[in-house]
């Protein structure tokens, strides 16, 4: 039940939140980086890969590509305080 209470903020698209895309997107283009490279001499090196990949993408997200406005966000929290 409370799994599901974001339906009733009014302002959020429910698509965007129940929608578990971002997190597939995400994990096909990590395993298309990994794939490039191959082998990885040890388990740091394909550590170092990923952690890079994920700052930089999460660098993108907050800057430019955001999916939900942070403004969009802040106006649901006041509603739900």
């Amino acid at each position: 039940e409370d799994s599901l209470s974001f339906y009733s903020f009014p302002d959020l698209d429910a698509r965007k939140i129940s929608s578990s895309n971002m997190i597939e997107r995400l994990n096909k283009e990590i395993r298309r980086r990994t794939s490039v490279v191959g082998i990885f001499p040890n388990e740091d090196s394909y550590i170092r890969l990923v952690t890079t990949y994920l700052m930089e993408y999460a660098e993108d997200w907050s800057v430019s590509r955001a999916y939900l406005s942070k403004e969009s966000i802040d106006a649901t929290l006041q509603i739900a305080a």
